[in-house]
């Protein structure tokens, strides 16, 4: 809610006063002897004409010895200096020019521009009343009159050029504001306020003069007045966001909810607010919600809609949804957000983690290896990818991408074990079963009391039908430790099972399954376990029953039809 500086229109003008022509001057008679400097006249003006600039400064500095008193040679090189950036030159040029000929209006327009251009606002306001003598109704003369005059520090001078200027081209709310504002100079508020409002009358809906008002009242905190004033300009000027911000708080103060959101909505569609700022705001919202508010769910989507293609947006919305307990719709956020900017690794970090946690393997063994190819040095995706290449019976690769990483791990012996561990479970996969036992063996020597790892030691010795003396020994710990995990119950039962001991195997699967009757491969156990018992019919229920929960052992179906215990085959 700035005012607008004039001078632009001034600085526009001197652009195109650099190529504008000389007056016409009287003509004189030259004689023959005076050939010579004509032809070097000439050759001057073709070769500045061809851009030519230094051969012209030549030329015309060869004049210029012949002749100093040529204000047309003088003001030739003015021009030629300028381009080269000669400005001291070319200042003092225009002024021999100006001395020479002091009625000339371009020769002294040229001269109080740069005047201007060097901030010697004194001369530059000599040379403009110079100028407004001549052509009392030029616009562009009489602006920069009053802006040479204001810098100059006249603004009661200023004001009476701008008084002049009204006069002749009416009332304008860009004159009123400038009157506005070297009033306020003079610290004549009185004044200053008389205008704007005078204005008001014929422009009741000039944002600008009411943007100004605004202005003037915030700062001299008579707030009732500067919201009176905001809620015109947000009338007159619907697309202007700061105002919209302002509104928002000033409503929010008031406690009116519905009405602050409505601003904020608007602040928001808005291209002057920055998008940095809207993100600043909700994300301050977002911080004191335990759950975001159908409001704020309203503001990102605001916010979608202005920026579809922006990163910062998208992770934003990941952020809300994964508070708001929607982990799917947070995944597929976060994920956009990397479509439009893949160079954020907090966001790659967030994606990774979620796609572990929803079992997402295929997907997080896609991105965890594009996340390499960008951040090769982070040991946390190189276990990410192992653990999806491990899931996905991409075992040789699991053992390449942790054997990598692992050599990044430093002082962090948890991270260490878990590196270990993946890799034993892709060596069990891979039946290297000696390399699977290492392994785990190398876990547990750093976190010796981690109770997966000795449940899932356990479990991958009885699989193998290997070491089950030793199996068992690890899942007691395992279950001492966490008596009430169904898990650890079940691989008991398993260990049992292969060791032949079905009725205690039955004993530890049927407390497993007490405890959760959903899980496929605990109600897998509890058929393999009957059939062994002999009831069959118990079996192929339990069977049936882990089908539908999405057991992918691959020879369920036979086991079901045949009626017979097989090994499980994943």
């Amino acid at each position: 809610m700035g005012n607008k500086c004039f001078f632009i229109i001034a600085a526009v003008f001197l652009l195109s006063a650099c190529g504008s022509t000389k007056e016409t001057k009287e003509q004189t008679a030259f004689s023959k002897a005076d050939h010579p400097y004509i032809e070097k006249f000439h050759e001057g003006v073709r070769l500045k004409q061809r851009g030519q600039v230094e051969e012209a400064i030549r030329a015309f500095e060869t004049c210029q010895l012949a002749n100093p008193n040529d204000d047309a040679v003088q003001y030739a090189l003015s021009e030629l200096y300028l381009q080269s950036q000669q400005m001291t030159k070319s200042m003092e040029a225009i002024q021999r020019a100006a001395k020479i000929d002091p009625n000339n209006k371009w020769y002294t327009q040229e001269l109080a521009y740069m005047y201007f251009e060097k901030a010697n606002y004194a001369e530059a306001s000599k040379a403009f009343q110079k100028l407004v003598e001549k052509e009392p109704r030029n616009v562009d003369w009489l602006f920069a009159y009053a802006e040479s005059l204001m810098r100059a520090n006249d603004p009661k001078g200023a004001v009476k050029v701008l008084d002049k200027l009204e006069s002749q081209v009416g009332m304008n709310p860009e004159l009123s504001i400038e009157k506005f504002r070297l009033y306020r100079q003079a610290k004549q508020d009185e004044n200053a306020l008389r205008e704007i409002e005078k204005a008001l009358e014929v422009y009741p809906a000039d944002a600008q003069l009411l943007a100004n008002l605004v202005d003037y009242y915030f700062e001299k905190r008579q707030e009732d007045k500067a919201f009176s004033y905001l809620i015109k300009l947000a009338e007159a000027d619907p697309e202007n966001g700061n105002a919209h911000l302002a509104l928002a708080q000033y409503y929010d103060q008031k406690g009116d909810r519905k009405a602050s959101y409505g601003e904020l909505k608007k602040a928001f569609a808005s291209e002057e607010v920055p998008l940095d700022n809207k993100m600043k705001i909700i994300l301050g919202m977002l911080d004191t919600q335990p759950k975001p508010d159908a409001e704020l769910v309203e503001l990102s989507e605001v916010l979608l809609m202005k920026y579809p293609e922006d990163a910062k947006v998208h992770a934003l919305r990941g952020d809300l949804f994964l508070k708001n307990d929607q982990p799917k719709e947070s995944l597929a956020a976060f994920q956009e957000a990397l479509r439009y900017d893949d160079s954020k690794y907090a966001i790659w970090n967030q994606v990774l983690i979620m796609e572990y946690e929803a079992q997402a393997y295929e997907q997080l063994y896609t991105d965890s290896k594009k996340c390499l190819t960008l951040f090769p040095t982070i040991a946390n995706v190189y276990l990410l990818n192992g653990v999806a290449a491990v899931q996905t019976h991409r075992y040789d690769e699991a053992i390449t991408s942790l054997d990598m990483g692992i050599e990044l791990v430093v002082n962090d012996p948890p991270l260490k074990a878990e590196f270990y561990a993946q890799k034993a479970e892709a060596c069990f996969g891979l039946k290297q079963y000696a390399d699977g036992k290492s392994n785990y063996d190398k876990a547990l020597k750093l976190q010796p009391k981690n109770v997966l790892y000795l449940n899932n030691y356990a479990y991958r010795l009885a699989l193998a039908k290997i070491d089950l003396d030793k199996a068992e020994e690890l899942i007691q710990q395992a279950v001492a430790a966490a008596p009430s995990e169904y898990h650890f119950l079940d691989t008991h039962g398993w260990i049992l099972f292969q060791k032949g001991d079905y009725a205690g195997a039955k004993n530890k699967i049927s407390a497993a399954y007490e405890k959760n009757n959903t899980d496929k491969l605990v109600t897998e156990h509890m058929g393999d376990v009957s059939i062994k018992l002999g009831k069959t019919a118990d079996a192929v229920m339990y069977w049936k029953k882990a089908k539908e929960l999405g057991s992918t052992n691959k020879v369920l179906d036979k086991k079901i039809a045949q009626k017979i215990y097989d090994e499980p085959v994943y």
